[in-house]
């Protein structure tokens, strides 16, 4: 393989995962996969948007919850923007409803990451050529 070649797969692959962390199902999108994209964001988004139901916006709190703010990091870019709003703890939560809504934004950021890995693998392997073999 050529490295110029070589740099676009690498660019290509790029390009997917990051379409698939925007957006979900980006990546699939981008594969031309548009059932697997409208399935793969119906899903993280109603499970992002119930666990903002539950728990409202403050459970996404980069402050207190760190490893809980990873994880609902990779639904998409927005949920920073979410964090910075509240940071300054004026959206508290406590309790049960804050537990189970971080539950549930974080399940749908780490399907997220599941169908990021995924779609970038199939971009690999249709670059490759090894999806038939």
């Amino acid at each position: 393989m050529a490295p110029r070649s070589r740099e676009g797969h690498i660019m290509f692959l790029l390009i997917v995962g990051l379409m698939g962390w925007f957006v979900p199902g980006g990546g699939h999108l981008v594969l031309k996969e548009k059932k697997h994209a409208t399935i793969i964001f119906a899903a993280i988004v109603l499970t992002f948007a119930t666990g903002l139901y539950i728990g409202s916006i403050g459970i996404i709190n980069p402050v207190g919850a760190k490893p809980w703010y990873v994880a609902q990091l990779m639904n998409s870019p927005a949920v920073a923007v979410l964090g910075q709003l509240t940071r300054t703890g004026d959206y508290p939560v406590y309790g049960r409803p804050n537990e189970i809504g971080q539950i549930y934004t974080s399940i749908a950021g780490l399907l997220n990451l599941l169908c990021i890995v995924n779609a970038v693998y199939w971009a690999h392997l249709r670059r490759t050529g090894a999806a038939g073999e």
